[in-house]
Order: C-alpha cells, then sequence, then structure tokens
C-alpha cells in the first residue's frame, strides 16, 4: 500500500548528488495538486454559468491526476511516463478550448502556460517539438472544415507570435535559473567539502585537547595529593600548635591554684615545726581549701578535655555560656597582661554547631589579641566581645585597642606560615582558623584594622547542615 507522506512532495528521498531531480519530482507533484484545484474551480464556475459540456473533461483529467499522483510516489522511473501524461493531456486540453469556445470567452490565455509545462517537464528538444505541434495545430485550425473555429488567420498568427515570445522569455529565464542553480550546487559542494575538512581538522584537534585534557588531569591529580599531603602537615602542625597553647593555658590555670595548696601546707609545716598547736578548725579549713583547689583544677582538665576533644561532633550550645568559658580559659593571661575584658551580653542564643572547632578558633583570636597587648605600652587595655543575631547566622566580633594591623601585613595575615610574632609564633593560627570557619562552618572570618585596634568578624550560620 502506498503512503501518501510528504504530500507537497513525491515522498521520495534523494541524495545531496540528486537535488535538480528532487527540484523536478517536486515540481511535478505540485504541479499536478495546482491543476486540480483549477480543475475543480473550472468544473464549479461552468456548473453556475450552466456550460456542462466540458464538465466531464474537467472531472476526467481530475482523475488522471489523482491516478499520477500515485504512480509519482510509487517509483522514481515513474517520472517520465507522467511528465509526458501530464504534457499531451494538457495539449489536448489547451487545443479543445481553443477549437471549442469563442474568442470573447478568453479560453486562449491558458495557452500561456503552456511553455511552462513543456520546458519544466520535457527537455529543450521534446519541448521544441511539442511548441511545433501546438503551433501547426493552431493555423490547422483556420484550414480545416470539421470543426468550427472563432479565430481569424491574423489572430491565429498573433497568437502563435506571443506564444512563441512567451516561450522564448521562459526559455532564457529557465537558463538563467539554471545557472544560478548549477552555481549554487557548486558553491554547495564547495561548502560540503569545506566542511568535511573542517570536521576533520575539528576531529584532529578534538583529539589533541583530549591527550592534552588527560595530561591535565594527571598534573591536576598529582597537584591536587600534594595539596592534600600539605594539608595533612599543616592540620598536624596545627594540631601541634594547639596543643602547645592547651598546654601553656592550662600551666595559667594551675599555677595559682597549685601555689595556693602549696602555700597552705608550708604554713601547716612551719607551725608545727615552731613546736605551736594547731588548732582543729585552722586544719579543718586548710583541708577544705585545699580541696576547693582540687576540685577547680580537676573542673579545668574536664574543660579542656571536652573543648579539644579530637573528635569533630555537632552540638547544640548557648552563645552566651560558650564564650565565658572561653574568656574563662584565658583569664590567667589577661590577668598576666592587664587586659579588661568587655563582654557585651545579649539573649542568650542556641546554636547547633562544632564546639570544639568553634573554641579553636576564638581561643586563637584571643590570644592573637593578648600577645598584641604584650607587646604594645598602653594605660589601658580593653577587649571588648560582642555578638549579633541575625536572620540565619550569627556574628561574633572580637575588638581590640592594641594599635591595628600594619597595612603591609593586613593582605598576608590568613597565610599559612606569616607571622608576625617572629620566633614565637607558628604561622598557621589565623590560617587553619580560617580554613576552619570556611570549610566546616561554611561561614566567613574577616579583619578590619586601624591604629586604634582590629575588629574580627567570624560570622557562622546558627545550624549546621
Amino acid at each position: 500500500m502506498i503512503k501518501i507522506n510528504n504530500f507537497f512532495t513525491s515522498g521520495h528521498h534523494f541524495s545531496q548528488d540528486k537535488r535538480e531531480v528532487k527540484s523536478k519530482f517536486q515540481m511535478l507533484n505540485n504541479a499536478l495538486l495546482l491543476s486540480s484545484l483549477a480543475l475543480i474551480y473550472a468544473i464549479i464556475n461552468n456548473f453556475f454559468r450552466e456550460t456542462y459540456g466540458i464538465i466531464p473533461v474537467e472531472l476526467g483529467l481530475i482523475f488522471a491526476n489523482i491516478g499520477l499522483f500515485f504512480l509519482l510516489r510509487k517509483s522514481e522511473s515513474s517520472f517520465a511516463f507522467v511528465s509526458k501524461v501530464i504534457t499531451t493531456q494538457y495539449s489536448l486540453l489547451f487545443l479543445y478550448l481553443f477549437y471549442a469556445y469563442p474568442v470573447q470567452d478568453l479560453k486562449f490565455i491558458w495557452l500561456f502556460t503552456y511553455p511552462i509545462i513543456l520546458l519544466y517537464f520535457e527537455n529543450v528538444k521534446n519541448g521544441f517539438y511539442w511548441l511545433a505541434f501546438m503551433i501547426a495545430m493552431l493555423f490547422v485550425s483556420v484550414f480545416q472544415p470539421f470543426v468550427q473555429t472563432y479565430y481569424s488567420l491574423f489572430q491565429i498568427s498573433y497568437l502563435s507570435f506571443v506564444l512563441i515570445v512567451v516561450s522564448a522569455i521562459i526559455y532564457f529565464y529557465k537558463q538563467k535559473m539554471d545557472e544560478v542553480r548549477n552555481l549554487i550546487i557548486r558553491q554547495q559542494d564547495r561548502l560540503q567539502n569545506f566542511n568535511s575538512e573542517l570536521a576533520k581538522k575539528v576531529e584532529e584537534k578534538t583529539h589533541e585537547l583530549q591527550e592534552l585534557n588527560d595530561s591535565l588531569e594527571i598534573k591536576v591529580q598529582e597537584k591536587i595529593t600534594e595539596l592534600i599531603a600539605k594539608d595533612k602537615l599543616l592540620s598536624v602542625q596545627s594540631k601541634q600548635a594547639v596543643m602547645g597553647e592547651m598546654i601553656s593555658m592550662i600551666a595559667h590555670q594551675w599555677r595559682q591554684p597549685l601555689s595556693t595548696v602549696t602555700l597552705q601546707i608550708s604554713n601547716l609545716q612551719i607551725q608545727k615545726l615552731l613546736g605551736g598547736s594547731i588548732e582543729p578548725e585552722v586544719i579543718d579549713k586548710t583541708l577544705d581549701d585545699i580541696s576547693k583547689s582540687i576540685i577547680y583544677l580537676a573542673e579545668t582538665i574536664d574543660d579542656f578535655q571536652t573543648y579539644f576533644h579530637p573528635d569533630k561532633e555537632k552540638s547544640k550550645i548557648g552563645i552566651n555560656s560558650f564564650l565565658d568559658k572561653a574568656i574563662n580559659f584565658i583569664a590567667p593571661r589577661l590577668k598576666e597582661v592587664e587586659v579588661q575584658v568587655v563582654f557585651e551580653k545579649k539573649e542568650e542564643i542556641i546554636i547547633d554547631t562544632f564546639a570544639n572547632e568553634l573554641m579553636q578558633v576564638i581561643l586563637n583570636l584571643l590570644n592573637n589579641a593578648i600577645d598584641a597587648f604584650s607587646e604594645v605600652k598602653s594605660e589601658k587595655h580593653k577587649l571588648t566581645i560582642n555578638v549579633e543575631n541575625l536572620k540565619e547566622k550569627l556574628c561574633i566580633y572580637v575588638i581590640d585597642n592594641a594599635g591595628g594591623i600594619e597595612d603591609e601585613h593586613i593582605t598576608h595575615i590568613f597565610e599559612p606560615y606569616f607571622s608576625t610574632k617572629g620566633k614565637n609564633g607558628t604561622g598557621l593560627g589565623l590560617y587553619m582558623s580560617q580554613m576552619i570557619i570556611e570549610k566546616q562552618f561554611e561561614g566567613t572570618i574577616e579583619v578590619d584594622s586601624s591604629t586604634q585596634g582590629s575588629t574580627f568578624c567570624i560570622s557562622i550560620p546558627k545550624s549546621l547542615s
């Protein structure tokens, strides 16, 4: 069964080198469609004008067009036959109109479409024969005795001359169109060759880029491995530095209570050596004070174990009590350097975060401020801690009046191994603090400095995903 696919084309698929054949198939297909529409219009017009004689002819041509329409789709080899049939039937139709109708009906006007059919559906030689046949039949109409015609010899000569002129115009127009089409085909072939060469070059370059990409991936992987090893080394060094700071803070925390315990025991020993009597109440009070000092030391160990535990775990903390604990850790150092701490407490804010890592960052900022105070001569050292409660984030400000950071240093303070403390600094504190805040908390740490002092701002989400 023949499928009517591609209604306005022949339904055949042609290769690029058969573009002219494809164009002829489409022209022939569209000619069948358009002529069928014209015949339907003519039948309707003749019906209302009550000229019934030609209607059977027009119906016959419509059915013939339908048959040719399907035949054209059945095989590519049917083109020559279909074009011959169309040329023949319309040659006879035009002669019939010319012979059967008077001049005033203007049926002869259809004759001037005849050269288009000849030149598009026949080769030049056959078209010449058909044109000669048509003109000959026009002149025969004047001299034949069988059918009455309505045209004089002068009118026939005039119509023949016009038909020849129209044929010549269409012929030369078709020649130019063929030249243009051939030029376009040549340009398309050149473009296709160019595209083929371009595709080949693109394929070669793509292969080169793929090789380069593979090489880059290997180099990137090597660099990533190197950076991972470097990060591990920095992490180990940072942990060692934090451990050193922790031991230093424990020493500061324990120094005063141990001195007090030693002094109290010495007092008892001196009184015993002097032979004096020691009241039970004095012994009880001394033992009670020693017990309180031991409890304080135990609590200090518990605090450090809690906030410097190696496991990274999220926990809910109140920010005010958390910062109080941080200040308590560095209390001996604050007292030693005579630093006044101002913590402007507001409402308690509960956050779900990595408490140990956050404590490491806060203590690093506080210890850095104390180190800066130890190098600055000032009548009043002041360290201010503020908390700003935003919609989904929390900002912690650590502000000092230690004279600020020099402009040449402030752009490097977050770089690894950069330190302004000389041999006393590792250069890892602020670098690791930034890494912790940005990578683990997905927050930011920023600094603003002037000749009066420095302000560090830590911005972190209230709840980590």
